[in-house]
C-alpha cells in the first residue's frame, strides 16, 4: 500500500474531528433545551476543535524576541473583507483583560458564534487564499477544500443560542486539548444518562429497604420481650409500607420514563429529519462550494495566462523603449553635431557679411574715387579739346603769317623759303 502523506492525514483528522464536535453540539443544545453557556463541555471541545483547524498549516511569524505562531493575524483579516466583522473586531481589542494575540483570537471566535457569523466570516477569509497565502503554508487546512467542507458544517450551528462572558474569562492562559472521550461514549447511553441515573437511584432505594427488611426478619424471632416485638413489628410495618409507597412510586417513575422516551423518540425522529435537510442544505452548499472553487480555479489560471502574456508584452516594450531611447540618443547626438554645424555656419556667415561689408565699403569709395576720376578725365579731354582747337587755330594763324611772311619776302633766298616750309608743316 502506498503511504499517504501525513498532511493529508492530519487534514482529514481535523475534518472529521470538526464533523463529530459540530454534530455532537448540535445535538446536545437541541436536547438541552436552553441556551448555552461557557461551562458547557460540548461547546469548550468546540472551540478547541476550531483552534486546532485554524492553526493548522499556520506560518511562523518573527516577533520581537522570537517566533510564533498565532492565529489572530488571519482573524484580524476578516474586519477588512467583511465590514460587519469591524465591530466585533473592535470590541475584542477593547477588552482590558486580553494580553496575547491567542486570547483575542479565541475571545473572537466566542463573539462571532453569538452573532452567529461565524460562517460567514470564514468564508469571506478562505475565499481570498491569496491573502491568506501570507498566513498559512500551501498545504495548510484552510487553503484546501477540508476548510471549505468546514466553513459549511459552521452553517448548522446557527440554531444554537449562546451566551459568552468574554469579559470575565481567561482566555489568554487556556489549554486547548481535545477530549476524544467525549466522542468516543455510545449514543444510547449520552442520550438515557440522565434518565439511568434515576432509575439506578430508585433501584438503589429498593434493594436497600429490601435488605434492611431481610435481615430484620431473622432477628425479630430472636426477640424474646414483647415490648422489642412490638417496637420491631411496627418499624417492618413502616417498612413495608415505605417499600410498597416505593414500589408505586417506581411503577410511576417507570411510566413517566416510558412516555417520556416515546416522546424524546418523537423528538429525535423530528430532529433527524431536522437534521438531514439540514445535511442536505449543507451538502448542497458544499456542492455549490466546489463549483465556485473550480471557477475560481479557471479564473485564476485564467489570469496567470493573462499575466504572463501581459509580462510578456511587457518584456518587449522594455526591449522597444530601450532601442528607442538608443535611438533618441543618436538622435540627439547628431543633432548636438548639426546645432554645432550650424554655429560655425553661422560664424562664417557673419564673417562672410563683415568682409561683403567692408567690400561694398572699398566698392563705394572706389566709385567715388572713379567718378571723381572720370570728372577730371571729361575736364582734361575738355582741356585736350580745347588745347587742340587752339592749336589748330594758331596753326592757321601761324600758317597765315608765314604765307603773309612770304609773299612778303619773296625775293629773299630759298633758304627761309624753306624754313617757313618746314614751320608750316
Amino acid at each position: 500500500l502506498a503511504v499517504k502523506d501525513p498532511t493529508v492525514v492530519e487534514r482529514a483528522n481535523l475534518l472529521n474531528m470538526a464533523k463529530l464536535s459540530i454534530k455532537g453540539l448540535i445535538e446536545s443544545a437541541l436536547s438541552f433545551g436552553r441556551t448555552l453557556d461557557s461551562d458547557y463541555p460540548p461547546l469548550q471541545q468546540f472551540f478547541v476543535v476550531m483552534e486546532h483547524c485554524l492553526k493548522h498549516g499556520l506560518k511562523a511569524r518573527k516577533s520581537f524576541l522570537s517566533y510564533n505562531k498565532t492565529i489572530w493575524g488571519p482573524l484580524e483579516l476578516v474586519e477588512k473583507l467583511y465590514p460587519e466583522a469591524e465591530e466585533i473586531a473592535a470590541s475584542v481589542r477593547d477588552l482590558p483583560g486580553l494580553k496575547t494575540p491567542l486570547g483575542r483570537a479565541r475571545a473572537w471566535l466566542r463573539l462571532a458564534l453569538m452573532q452567529k457569523k461565524m460562517a460567514d466570516y470564514l468564508r469571506c477569509l478562505i475565499i481570498k487564499r491569496d491573502l491568506l497565502s501570507e498566513f498559512y503554508e500551501y498545504h495548510a487546512l484552510m487553503m484546501e477544500e477540508e476548510g471549505a467542507v468546514i466553513v459549511g458544517l459552521l452553517v448548522g450551528l446557527n440554531v444554537i443560542d449562546a451566551n459568552l462572558c468574554v469579559k470575565g474569562e481567561d482566555l489568554d492562559s487556556q489549554v486547548g486539548v481535545i477530549d476524544f472521550s467525549m466522542y468516543l461514549k455510545n449514543e444510547d447511553d449520552i442520550g438515557s444518562k440522565e434518565r439511568n441515573d434515576q432509575i439506578s437511584a430508585i433501584l438503589d432505594q429498593k434493594n436497600y429497604v429490601e435488605e434492611l427488611n431481610r435481615q430484620l426478619n431473622p432477628d425479630c424471632f430472636q426477640v424474646k420481650r414483647p415490648f422489642f416485638l412490638a417496637i420491631a413489628k411496627n418499624n417492618i410495618i413502616k417498612l413495608q409500607e415505605e417499600n410498597h409507597h416505593l414500589r408505586s412510586e417506581n411503577t410511576l417513575i417507570f411510566k413517566k420514563m416510558q412516555q417520556h422516551l416515546e416522546v424524546t423518540k418523537v423528538d429525535v425522529e423530528a430532529e433527524l429529519q431536522t437534521y438531514k435537510h439540514s445535511r442536505q442544505g449543507l451538502d448542497e452548499m458544499y456542492n455549490e462550494a466546489r463549483r465556485q472553487l473550480r471557477e475560481e480555479s479557471q479564473l485564476r489560471q485564467d489570469i496567470e495566462n493573462e499575466l504572463m502574456v501581459q509580462v510578456s508584452m511587457k518584456h518587449e516594450i522594455e526591449l522597444a523603449m530601450k532601442l528607442l531611447e538608443k535611438d533618441i540618443h543618436e538622435k540627439q547626438d547628431s543633432l548636438i553635431a548639426l546645432r554645432q554645424q550650424l554655429e560655425e555656419v553661422k560664424a562664417i556667415n557673419t564673417e562672410m557679411y563683415q568682409k561683403l561689408q567692408v567690400s561694398e565699403d572699398s566698392v563705394k569709395e572706389k566709385n567715388e574715387i572713379i567718378g571723381r576720376l572720370e570728372d577730371k578725365t571729361n575736364q582734361i579731354t575738355a582741356t585736350m579739346k580745347q588745347l587742340e582747337q587752339s592749336d589748330k587755330d594758331l596753326l592757321t594763324q601761324t600758317r597765315t603769317i608765314a604765307m603773309s611772311f612770304v609773299k612778303c619776302a619773296g625775293s629773299e633766298g630759298q633758304h627761309q623759303y624753306k624754313l617757313v616750309k618746314d614751320i608750316s608743316f
